[in-house]
């Protein structure tokens, strides 16, 4: 043990319930993360000793800060907090960014230190890519950027489209004319622009033409203005179609391509998204940025189901 300990001050009893969790959760999700310290709560001081005292101190530093800003801390917050404070990432600095306030109210932020990186990526250059496994928030993030360049005037329409590949099923055979037949494939996205506007906002927007959900064929031909244009589940594109797409962007745009290289189902499995950052990651005001396990924010299954993938992948990898 350390013979100099950390000590924490909490600026006032309130908040100590909200930091150490009910019945001390919180403190022992801590705990666990970091068990060669010994942490002792009397009061509003936090006493901390051992080998990694001051980056627990530095943990507890951060939490209190987002406590004091209105912040409610359950157990995911504290977890992904403990990772990247071990990555000597600022967990303030990333939970406090504000992407949009949703038409319920509720605030949209990153919630790891990658999607930090994604939505500055957007922010800061022309194209972005968000390349990664499912429930890194890929989708979501894009559409609340979108969503908040269309509110503050920096565009005048949202652009939404996805490839309509038949995983499955065959287009032909589901009822309807062709948006009837491809609505599944856009689903997706309707989700995420209701939770951030509500339906009847939303459903209001779609019938002006303001925002736009379409499969990525009917943007062939287009040249696209002053739009916020997300392209998802790129990876289900073709190299044709992604390069048709591209060469769609016009003046005072802004575009997001997402995809997740693991889950293709391209005919052929020639996929219009592997490859193309070694072709275009030196163009200036294009960004990829790489997304992983570490990001999900869905349950914490979908971790694990994505870690168990990878290995199996790996093990077939091996034997082949």
């Amino acid at each position: 043990m350390s013979p100099t300990p950390v000590k924490i001050l909490v600026p006032g009893n309130h908040l100590m319930v909200g930091l150490l969790g009910e019945r001390d959760e919180l403190l022992r999700l801590i705990e666990e993360a970091f068990p060669d310290v010994r942490i002792v709560a009397r009061g509003n001081e936090i006493s901390i000793e051992g080998g990694d005292a001051e980056r627990v101190g530095r943990l507890f530093d951060e939490l209190v800060v987002l406590l004091e800003q209105g912040q409610r801390l359950d157990a995911s917050d504290v977890g992904r907090t403990i990772v990247m404070v071990k990555d000597d990432v600022s967990p303030a600095e990333v939970l406090t960014t504000e992407v949009l306030r949703s038409a319920r109210g509720r605030t949209v932020r990153p919630k790891t230190a990658g999607q930090k990186r994604y939505t500055d990526a957007i922010s800061q250059n022309i194209i972005t890519f968000g390349i990664g496994p499912a429930g890194t928030g890929k989708s979501y993030l894009a559409v609340a950027q979108a969503v908040h360049a269309l509110q503050s005037r920096q565009v005048t329409r949202i652009i939404l489209t996805r490839p309509a590949v038949e995983a499955g099923e065959r287009l032909g055979f589901l009822p309807g004319d062709l948006m009837a037949k491809v609505d599944p494939y856009l689903r997706p996205l309707y989700d995420a622009l209701y939770d951030l506007l509500e339906p009847e906002g939303a459903q209001r927007l779609l019938d002006r033409g303001t925002i736009e959900v379409a499969p990525l064929a009917f943007m062939r031909g287009r040249t696209l203005n002053n739009s916020f244009i997300i392209l998802d589940e790129a990876q289900n594109t073709t190299p044709e179609q992604m390069k048709m797409f591209l060469t769609r962007i016009g003046f005072g745009s802004k575009c997001v391509v997402t995809g997740d290289v693991t889950q293709i189902d391209v005919p052929g499995g020639r996929s219009g998204l592997v490859g193309l950052e070694p072709v275009l990651g030196a163009i200036e005001d294009i960004a990829f940025v790489h997304l992983n396990r570490r990001d999900i924010v869905r349950h914490k299954i979908v971790a694990d189901i994505v870690d168990a993938y990878e290995v199996a992948e790996g093990r077939a990898g091996l034997t082949q």
